[in-house]
């Protein structure tokens, strides 16, 4: 799990760190890394290094610094680096001293836009993550020369470090390199950051503020049958979605939930007829009170806001299980508060608002910082809440907040959320901590939208069929890892030297292997 950490934690750190390293020492190597990163994409982009042309963007922050001082590094590999002073009076003097003594040249601002125009790579090293708000117009300006792919220093300037919001003018990186740990902007706006490289300064950090979950840890949580699992052991799910006008989310809720695990689905709801021909497996009634015992429920998407809709959410809340309450039942609640009484205290209750949704039940919409947001929700109804977006949070009421930094947006289509709830409900049936069951589904629902897509925009009913491939490739991850385990104890030099014989080391791969196994249901 990627640990986040708020630019004030990132701050006092830098300096508890700064305290005790020599002058300089810390921005040298911070910029040692971002040249190296500069290289490579002038390698990547234009098939050499040597020859090629940077520019660099250069405020008075540390930002500039470490930009000047990434300067003079690639000089020594012979790139051409010019560099454009927006305030040139507040330039950092070591920075701006050693790009000079390397041969790179300082470039009026009125000189600007060619330099950029000629560039093989242009460097944001405008501001940092101290400044707020857009970028000014000189700055602003500058961009509209940009023709080549841009790398910025710690995060692209104009953009929030906090929230990732976009409030007017702001660099598009192709790549941000930041250094020491994550800021939220890295996991808030992926847009605005492209691909994000973390270069290790040495900065020593507690827990972070928010999370964002690895690939492994989905694949570790997503439950898979075992040699002693049944269609109940596995988690029994109920769907109460759809109506005969809508039978869509009926179909897509309930089909979510058989195509994320291998247990029981039961359908409730007047779209039986259509769910039961269109998923045979699905055991499908007409009422929430004939359904049968589950272990969760889904509730919510098509069931209308009426009073037939409020007693369905009434009944489903005072079962006793986790419920996923979604779309319409957002709505009920929003508007009918008291059907929350029907609930135990402690049985966990997912909310997935989208902005619209969350307006209604928190009386604002969500603003700029969807973190905090989300985190507000979740502590008022005692619930954990996933806002949907463009990234989708998720915070719990203890105030544990995670974000899912999407493959595109091509989960901007009618349906989508709910084969989100189908998911999240099938995840809560099988036992899983609520903020993960929620987070767990969030990743997968947007990698079956990447898979689905293709390149080309693409359907709910094509995200529904592409959820087996993204469990598939999600899983497919740890396979990955226990091969490359296996092939380092086969030939560690430690488990290679004299006392280590062949058949140790067998021994050793096959307790890693079989601790796989019997853990992850993988091997």
């Amino acid at each position: 799990m990627q640990g986040i950490w708020t630019t004030e934690r990132i701050r006092a750190a830098e300096d508890r760190l700064l305290a005790v390293t020599p002058d300089g020492e810390l921005m040298r190597r911070a910029a040692f890394g971002l040249a190296v990163h500069a290289a490579g994409m002038l390698a990547e982009h234009t098939g050499s290094v040597s020859g090629r042309r940077v520019t660099l963007l250069v405020g008075s922050g540390n930002n500039g610094g470490d930009a000047l001082w990434a300067g003079a590094f690639l000089r020594r590999r012979n790139v051409a680096v010019s560099a454009i002073l927006l305030k040139p009076e507040r330039a950092h003097g070591p920075g701006l001293a050693a790009l000079k003594r390397s041969g790179g040249k300082i470039v009026s601002l009125e000189d600007g836009p060619q330099w950029i125009s000629r560039a093989d790579l242009v460097v944001d090293g405008i501001v940092g993550i101290s400044a707020r708000g857009p970028l000014r117009p000189d700055a602003a300006a500058l961009l509209e020369h940009v023709g080549s792919p841009v790398l910025a220093v710690d995060l692209p300037s104009g953009v929030d470090p906090d929230t990732g919001a976009v409030d007017g003018p702001a660099v598009v990186a192709d790549r941000t390199v930041t250094f020491g740990a994550l800021k939220p902007v890295h996991a808030l706006a992926p847009a605005s950051c492209g691909e994000v490289s973390l270069v290790d300064i040495g900065l020593r950090l507690s827990e972070p503020d928010l999370h964002r979950l690895d690939t492994a840890d989905v694949a570790a949580a997503w439950p898979v049958p075992g040699p002693g699992d049944d269609k109940y052991s596995q988690g029994v799910v109920g769907v109460a979605a759809g109506s005969a006008t809508y039978p869509g989310a009926a179909v897509l809720a309930a089909g979510a939930a058989v195509r994320a695990t291998s247990g029981l689905v039961r359908y409730a709801g007047h779209a039986a007829d259509v769910v039961r021909g269109q998923w045979p497996e699905i055991i499908a009634t007409g009422s929430v009170t004939d359904a049968g015992r589950v272990q969760a429920w889904v509730v919510g998407p098509g069931i209308g806001t009426g009073n037939e809709g409020r007693d369905v959410l009434r009944f489903v809340l005072g079962r006793g299980v986790p419920v996923c309450a979604d779309a319409d039942a957002t709505t009920i609640i929003a508007r009918s508060p008291d059907v929350l009484d029907a609930r135990d205290p402690d049985t966990p209750l997912v909310l997935t608002p989208h902005a619209g949704e969350f307006e209604r039940l928190m009386g604002s919409p969500p603003g700029a910082d969807r973190v905090a947001a989300a985190r507000s929700a979740a502590r008022k109804y005692d619930a954990v809440v996933l806002l949907k977006g463009h990234c989708t949070v998720v915070a719990a009421p203890d105030g544990r907040a995670l974000v899912n930094t999407p493959r595109g947006s091509w989960l901007a289509t009618a349906g989508s959320g709910d084969v989100l709830s189908g998911l999240v409900g099938a995840l809560l049936a099988s036992g899983l901590d609520p903020w993960l069951a929620a987070g767990a589904a969030a990743h997968v629902h947007s990698l079956a939208g990447s898979l689905a897509a293709g390149g080309a925009p693409t359907s709910a009913s094509g995200i529904l069929a592409a959820v087996p491939d993204a469990i598939r490739s999600v899983r497919s991850y740890l396979y990955d890892v226990a091969t490359a385990l296996s092939t380092f104890y086969e030939h560690c030099p430690v488990l290679t030297s004299e006392g280590n014989t062949r058949a140790s080391r067998i021994a050793l791969c096959t307790a890693t292997r079989k601790v796989l196994q019997d853990g992850l249901g993988l091997i």
